[in-house]
C-alpha cells in the first residue's frame, strides 16, 4: 500500500488591516452582503463577494426557505449570479463572511461541500485559481490560494468522459 499526504497552505490574518487594500474592500463587501441575508430559520447569515477580472464585485447571501432544501448558500448565489451577468469573465477572488444572530461568530466558516464544488467548477473552467478569504463576524481571517486547496481530489467533467 502506498500512502500520500495532501496538505495546503492557509494564511491567517488577525485583523483586516493586515490584508491588502483590495482584500480589505472585498471582505467589507462580503460583510455588507451578509447583513442582507435572508436567514429566518437558522439565524446564520452568510455573505459572499466575488471580484471579477473586469473589476466588478458581485454580492450573494444565503437565502433560506421554509422548505429547507430550497434555500441556497451565499457563495453559490454570488458565483452563479456572476456567471449569469458576466459570462466568460474570470473570477479573481471571493470573500465570505459568516455570522450568527445567536452568538458572535469568531471562527471563519469555510464554504460547504456544495459551494466548494460549484466554485472549483469555475476554477476548472477558467483554468486559474480563485483565492478565497473567509471570516466570522470578528476574529481572524483565513485565506487560501485556491479552492482546489480545500477541495482536493475534486470531481470534474473528466469523470464524465469530457477530458
Amino acid at each position: 500500500m502506498k500512502k500520500t499526504q495532501i496538505s495546503f497552505e492557509l494564511s491567517i490574518f488577525e485583523t483586516p488591516e493586515e490584508l491588502s487594500q483590495n482584500d480589505q474592500k472585498l471582505l467589507s463587501e462580503a460583510e455588507t452582503a451578509r447583513d442582507n441575508a435572508y436567514s429566518p430559520y437558522s439565524n446564520f447569515q452568510v455573505g459572499a463577494a466575488v471580484l471579477l477580472e473586469n473589476g466588478e464585485i458581485v454580492h450573494g447571501n444565503n437565502q433560506e426557505n421554509a422548505s429547507y432544501p430550497s434555500g441556497l448558500c451565499a457563495e453559490r448565489v454570488a458565483v452563479f449570479y456572476a456567471g449569469a451577468k458576466f459570462p466568460g469573465v474570470p473570477i479573481k477572488a471571493i470573500a465570505i463572511s459568516a455570522s450568527s444572530k445567536k452568538d458572535v461568530t469568531k471562527t471563519p466558516a469555510a464554504p460547504c461541500g456544495n459551494c466548494r464544488q460549484a466554485i472549483i467548477e469555475y476554477e476548472q473552467k477558467q483554468k486559474s485559481p480563485i483565492p478565497i478569504l473567509f471570516r466570522g463576524k470578528v476574529g481572524p481571517i483565513y485565506k487560501c490560494a485556491s479552492m482546489a486547496d480545500i477541495l482536493p481530489l475534486a470531481f470534474s467533467s473528466s469523470f464524465l468522459g469530457d477530458s
